[in-house]
């Protein structure tokens, strides 16, 4: 870095016992001096407190979506950040890397754009930081030469991501490295042109510990679980009584089960399973003397995501189990994600999450669309409203009238809407 930049907001933003990224670009700037101009706008932006980037569309041929376009604001003043876009590529399931395959992508990130890498975004994709317009079609044609390929963005499928899952977790309920791996192959086309009304994510969770956060911050969460009984050690039961007590046993874990389903007899544990919600802290805290129940597949949820336009929503229960094994699994699996797919996609107003989807037309209308049949699991939470409105069902379809949910998708608009 020049001794003559003057950056006194981001020196201080390297002090204190945490590591920096300021320092990492610092140290950067040293190889490529073109980052020294990055720093200075991010400088002023601290100190005008103004996010001086601008973004756009702008495709790799033959791909709808990831790239992340920005230009800056500041262009004339600092030439070469005046473009400094980013390309996303697709993470390998679970993020095992090689150590090759990290020195591939560092050398090619240095050789065509600014060397900087994030792993990993917020979808999961690897972010590969500061190329202009010429060298960024050049990077994306070496990383496709060289077995990579481009992740997701805009109104399409993203990137999946997943946790670790049986590679090295006895929690996890699932195959999520052979899902993903499905999945991407599978719908690569959505996700590399991009078709939707909004953006739609899943991720894959081997167990209710969500280690990939997918039920807050994915449409369609796939989450481990099993509905057979725990499975009990109680020879480890009773050394857990006998190392910690019995008071470190109730205290820790039986009173603190959400659904009291549980309690300890003597030495023994009893479950009363019917009641078990499967959160997983049991199984946590007595880790080897309770373990998840043999006959396991997923949850399927839907409807997460962060705030954007209409708050932060936490996905809901869609089909409560659905077994992960077999071909045929799969494809139902996928028959699901499809209607799911046609019937928003045909409804949805543009910029709509799927979870808004349904919150605006209703759960109901929702299930129908998709050929679900309503299920307890589904209730959100209980009913506020101890009043009760009942309503004669709809009659069976009739050859040549709209059926219930495009009588209420399709509905005329009403007020301010139909005068304009």
């Amino acid at each position: 870095m020049s001794d003559e930049l003057k950056l006194p907001l981001l020196d201080e933003l390297e002090t204190g016992p945490w590591p920096s990224f300021v320092k990492d670009l610092k140290d950067q700037a040293q190889r490529n001096p073109k980052l020294n101009q990055l720093l200075e706008q991010l400088e002023e932006s601290y100190e005008n407190r103004w996010d001086f980037w601008r973004g756009t569309v702008l495709n790799v041929a033959g791909y709808g979506g990831g790239v992340i376009a920005r230009y800056s604001n500041l262009g004339d003043k600092l030439p070469d950040v005046a473009q400094f876009h980013t390309i996303r590529v697709i993470e390998p399931p679970a993020f095992v890397y090689s150590t090759a395959a990290l020195r591939q992508l560092a050398d090619i990130s240095e050789e065509y754009g600014a060397g900087i890498l994030q792993l990993h975004g917020m979808t999961g994709d690897i972010l590969l930081l500061g190329y202009d317009n010429e060298k960024l079609f050049e990077a994306a044609e070496v990383l496709m030469e060289d077995g990579w390929d481009i992740g997701g963005s805009g109104n399409g499928m993203r990137t999946i991501p997943c946790c670790i899952g049986p590679a090295r977790c006895e929690m996890s309920c699932y195959d999520t490295l052979k899902l993903t791996k499905y999945l991407t192959d599978k719908y690569i086309g959505y996700l590399h042109r991009p078709e939707f009304p909004y953006k739609y994510k899943f991720k894959l969770s081997g167990c209710a510990n969500d280690c990939s956060n997918a039920t807050s911050r994915s449409d369609m969460p796939v989450i481990g679980t099993w509905r057979d009984n725990i499975q009990i050690n109680q020879e480890v039961v009773e050394e857990f009584v006998a190392g910690k007590g019995a008071d470190w046993v109730i205290g820790n874990v039986t009173s603190r089960c959400p659904t009291l389903c549980m309690r300890l007899v003597g030495d023994r544990m009893e479950i009363d399973d019917r009641n078990c919600v499967r959160c997983m802290h049991c199984i946590n805290v007595m880790h080897g003397a309770l373990a998840p129940g043999n006959d396991r597949g997923v949850t399927l949820l839907i409807g997460g995501k962060r705030t954007v336009r209409n708050g932060d929503m936490l996905a809901s229960a869609l089909v409560p189990f659905l077994k992960l094994e077999t071909d045929e699994d799969y494809e139902t699996f996928c028959a699901i994600v499809e209607r799911i797919w046609d019937f928003w996609g045909e409804h949805g107003l543009e910029h709509e999450r799927v979870g808004e989807f349904i919150d605006r037309v209703g759960l109901g209308t929702f299930l129908d669309g998709v050929g679900l049949e309503p299920n307890p699991q589904m209730v959100r939470q209980p009913r506020s409203n101890p009043y009760i409105k009942f309503e004669e069902y709809t009659a069976p379809r009739i050859e040549g009238e709209p059926h219930k949910a495009a009588n209420v998708l399709n509905r005329e608009p009403e007020g301010p809407e139909a005068e304009a």
